[in-house]
């Protein structure tokens, strides 16, 4: 088939490399001048499954609400005129189950596992590299309080398939000898040993050009969707600057923007956009830095190891489409990592940037086939886009050639 794929993201890159490796001729629009310029462009660089933990839960409900008027938290809630946030916040509010928070994790872990085998079958048949270390990932937390309650939600992850470790502060520096200088200021945390981190960026730019080289995967860079053009129960065309654009079939990833098409034609895409925080630093002295990436759990910020590069990543800010930052959002990132690796890094030599991120109430993507024959989701990734992208790109390909996919599609499938 002739399929168009929207946006061109890690997301909507890796769902049209695994539709052109099964011989669709596939065209993907982009609004900007390259690959991976919108959310995929910084993040924490953590491949983690785990960090499937679904958003929504109890505690998230009551850090949500103090979101409302303490801005000093790692959860940020701007109060706006919003009628698509309130109906979000309500679906959201609905997930804030145990029920449904461990209901969404397990689906969430299914497809983190499944997406970092795909990665790194990319990498070995591709021969991409994207500063990737296998090392694992460290969640710690700096109380016994935080400690003994924070782990709940991994040691249900590990029921359903995660390899982890629960380590104190000695074996969490033998780990990361990064974080000796703070081992006192750390109550211990868990090990994720099957982890990864790599720069999404690198990989996006690079499966892009080898999409287009190997597998004649067209990408209109600079053009932006404006529409659908539908008749009856089939999409004939996306309407874009540069023109109509035909074809058989048509699979919106657009990130954060995925839900603002597809109300435009009927389909229910509770997808909202949060904003986080990224700063990217060149280390000064490289011994004193993270050897893997990992999450300060009590103040939320996640770091990876990029090379000779240090990734900071945090917040969680509600506050619509505004993509602005300031140096002050920064101030409590920096404290942080400058609490955690004294001496590693100069800040003012910090690339800044701020994207978001397209959540999901219940925090699992939406993939399949909604509403007209020839229409598809890949989309509403949340805060893990970047470990989850490769694996729900496989799978939709699968939906799309009417193959059984490789892993349970309970919870995945689209069902709007």
């Amino acid at each position: 088939m002739k399929i168009t794929v929207l946006g061109a993201g890690v997301v909507g890159t890796a769902a049209a490399y695994y539709l052109a490796a099964d011989g669709h001729e596939v065209t993907v629009i982009e609004r900007h001048a390259a690959p991976a310029r919108g959310t995929s462009q910084s993040n924490a660089g953590l491949v983690s499954p785990g960090d499937a933990t679904a958003w929504a839960s109890p505690a998230a409900l009551k850090t949500f609400l103090r979101g409302l008027y303490n801005h000093d938290l790692g959860i940020k809630v701007r109060l706006r005129f919003d009628p698509y946030f309130l109906a979000w916040s309500l679906r959201f509010l609905r997930q804030c189950t145990v029920a449904r928070l461990r209901a969404n994790s397990q689906v969430k872990l299914r497809l983190a596992l499944y997406s970092r085998d795909c990665i790194n079958a990319i990498s070995a048949d591709t021969g991409i590299h994207y500063d990737e270390r296998k090392k694992g990932i460290l969640y710690f937390f700096r109380s016994q309080h935080s400690l003994d309650t924070g782990t709940d939600n991994y040691r249900y992850l590990a029921e359903h398939g995660l390899p982890i470790e629960i380590v104190g502060r000695d074996r969490l520096v033998e780990l990361e000898p990064g974080l000796a200088g703070v081992k006192e200021k750390i109550a211990g945390g868990v090990y994720s040993p099957i982890d990864q981190t790599g720069d999404s960026r690198q990989f996006v730019e690079k499966l892009a050009a080898h999409a287009a080289e190997k597998l004649g995967v067209k990408f209109l860079y600079g053009t932006t969707v404006e529409g659908l053009d539908i008749e009856g129960d089939r999409v004939r065309a996306v309407m874009t600057s540069a023109g109509p654009v035909t074809g058989d079939a048509v699979v919106i990833s657009m990130g954060p923007e995925s839900g603002l098409l597809g109300r435009r034609y009927g389909i229910d895409l509770p997808v909202y956009p949060v904003k986080g925080y990224t700063a990217t630093i060149p280390l000064e002295d490289e011994s004193k830095g993270p050897t893997m990436g990992g999450a300060d759990e009590d103040q939320l910020m996640a770091y990876s190891r990029l090379g000779n590069r240090l990734r900071l990543a945090s917040t969680a800010e509600f506050t619509g489409f505004d993509r602005t930052y300031k140096p002050g959002d920064f101030a409590t990132m920096f404290r942080t990592a400058r609490d955690l690796f004294p001496g590693a890094f100069d800040e003012k030599k910090a690339e800044l940037w701020a994207g978001l991120r397209p959540m999901m109430p219940g925090s699992v993507p939406v993939i399949g086939q909604a509403r007209y024959k020839n229409l598809y989701l890949d989309t509403g990734h949340g805060h893990v886009g970047w470990t989850m992208a490769c694996g729900s790109g496989k799978f939709l390909a699968d939906l799309v050639a009417g193959r059984k996919p490789e892993i349970d599609t309970q919870g995945l499938v689209y069902g709007g």
